[in-house]
């Protein structure tokens, strides 16, 4: 039988499957229904033959045959637990239906028996009614799934579009993160960089903590002393041959020029003289200041200190006391010309013989001062005016010969101060005397 308005459908959806699962197991023998058109029924006027045999045809067979109702025993089909209570009801719907159709088929075969039209007529009917219906649940499942089927085709489309949405951000997220990787690349480069830098400086520091731990102790105090008195001899002896190689000079009356009321025990001594002179212009307008002095120490050579930080404190005390204690005129009349002194005045250093004298006298006094302060921040340095009594607590003199006998005869008083050339220094408890050069006094 054919459902209103719809084309004949294979029976392969759950619906039909469920239904003709259901009829297998639900049907009924056959009691005889041949096969008719119902719309041909109401023409007949002798029943059909059912093929019932010759002795059955009895009025007790008939009646018998006419109140016999078979039961039903429907066998109990195992539904599937599912959590969606709508597709249970629906299941429920569909085997109450193909319940019920078997209930029409039934009266419709028991119509036959004995033929009756009319009640054929009804109970087919109801078996189409009950087809109607389950072609009506078919067609609702088909939409119902046609729906779902546009549902989860939207839901796809959203999903892949929040996929797309996401592999973009996947994307960015992975260049970002390229970035880093490079930037961790970079900081790690740089991380390595600054280690290495701070080992080296560190070496640096280690080194200029050794060379200032070897200036700051009054023993290697000293030493720097007596270095720098010695620097200032050789310059002066350099100066003095200069001089002498000039033949424009007079050492007396160069000497008388800068101790004008000195009495020297032999003309020789004189060169003290220029020794005090170097001394007084390289330790005037000097304070005890603590400051660094590996920068200098670092270098056994000075020019390459002063060529290596040419804006230095260091470079600013070379270039200033140069031209106190080198005049221009003496040095024209050394050189035949100022070449030293412009040199000097463009912040240059040349390496002459003459000039890296003087740059080793201002090294060492440069140290001698900066150490003093660094040892004790109450270092003081203290100056011997001339014609003061000499004493061999604060002072020594530059003559070995005097000075081996005032230590000897004891008789410091009958000494007094021509000139100092080197000032001494009191650093804690320890006094480092100042070079003097002394005479015996005149009512000795």
């Amino acid at each position: 039988m054919e459902c209103s308005n719809t084309k004949t459908v294979k029976p392969n959806s759950n619906i039909s499957e469920t239904a003709s699962k259901f009829a297998k197991i639900c049907a009924l023998k056959s009691i005889g229904v041949v096969s008719y058109e119902v719309s041909n029924l109401h023409h007949l006027h002798k029943p059909i033959s059912f093929g019932v045999p010759e002795y059955k045809k009895s009025s007790d067979r008939n009646q018998e045959t006419r109140n016999y109702c078979p039961k039903i025993h429907p066998r109990p089909i195992e539904v599937p637990a599912r959590d969606d209570s709508c597709a249970n009801v629906m299941l429920m719907k569909i085997i109450d239906t193909v319940s019920s159709l078997k209930l029409a088929y039934l009266q419709l075969q028991q119509a036959h028996i004995p033929y009756d039209p009319q009640k054929i007529i009804a109970a087919y009917g109801r078996v189409d009614a009950e087809l109607e219906k389950l072609c009506k649940f078919k067609i609702d499942y088909k939409k119902k799934k046609h729906r779902k089927a546009e549902s989860n085709a939207a839901f796809f489309g959203l999903l892949q579009s929040e996929i797309k949405a996401k592999e973009v951000m996947l994307a960015k997220l992975q260049s970002q993160n390229s970035a880093k990787d490079f930037e961790i690349l970079r900081l790690q480069q740089e991380l390595q960089n600054l280690e290495m830098g701070n080992k080296n400086l560190h070496e640096k520091i280690k080194r200029s903590m050794k060379r200032k731990a070897s200036v700051l102790s009054v023993d290697k105090f000293k030493g720097v002393f007596n270095a720098a008195s010695k620097c200032i001899r050789d310059f002066a002896k350099a100066l003095i041959s200069l001089m002498k190689a000039s033949g424009y000079l007079d050492l007396d009356v160069a000497a008388k020029w800068i101790e004008n009321e000195a009495v020297y025990s032999k003309r020789c001594d004189k060169k003290y003289a220029f020794e005090a002179y170097i001394a007084r212009i390289m330790f005037h307008g000097t304070s005890l200041t603590s400051y660094d002095v590996g920068n200098v120490m670092k270098f056994d050579d000075p020019i390459d200190a002063l060529v290596d930080n040419p804006d230095s404190d260091f470079s600013k005390f070379c270039r200033t006391k140069y031209l106190l204690v080198v005049h221009p005129i003496m040095e024209e009349l050394f050189f035949g010309n100022l070449d030293h002194r412009i040199l000097i005045l463009s912040s240059k250093h040349p390496r002459t013989e003459f000039y890296q004298l003087f740059a080793k006298l201002a090294k060492w006094v440069w140290v001698l001062v900066g150490s003093a302060a660094s040892i004790d921040p109450h270092a003081t340095m203290f100056y011997v005016n001339r014609g003061g009594r000499f004493s061999g607590l604060y002072m020594e003199s530059v003559e070995e010969e005097k000075q081996s006998a005032v230590l000897s005869n004891e008789e410091s008083s009958n000494y007094i101060v021509q000139f100092m050339i080197m000032p001494g220094f009191k650093i804690g408890h320890t006094l480092v005397k100042s070079r003097v050069y002394i005479s015996k006094h005149p009512l000795s």
